[in-house]
């Protein structure tokens, strides 16, 4: 629940930023789909050399696949509560941006 809606935030932001398919686009493509590739998705971040084991960990995605990797195998690369904390943080980083989108009409006046 709170991974969909930090995404949910996440793709409003893109939304609002964007003024065309083109940049709308751009994110996923260019950062979201590397990030996803890179965070574990696909083997455990354990299996990484140590320099790029810490790299990895400033990666927002590792923290949201290990959630969802401990909910469903018991197992997962970070703790339970740095996954949960992360996340966390990440959602009121959108939250916060999203609240001052309304508040100042940033791109939603004409």
């Amino acid at each position: 629940m709170l991974i969909s809606i930090t995404f949910s935030l996440f793709g409003f932001l893109l939304g609002v930023w964007a003024d065309g398919f083109e940049k709308l686009s751009i994110v996923p493509m260019m950062v979201i789909t590397p990030m996803t590739f890179l965070g574990g998705s696909f083997y455990s971040i354990a299996m990484l050399p140590g320099v790029w084991k810490q790299i990895a960990l400033f990666n927002p995605v590792v923290y949201l696949v290990s959630g969802f990797r401990w909910s469903f195998y018991g197992v997962s690369d970070v703790g339970v509560g740095a996954s949960l904390g992360m996340t966390l943080v990440f959602m009121l980083i959108c939250l916060t941006v999203v609240w001052q989108i309304f508040r100042t009409g940033w791109r939603l006046k004409t």
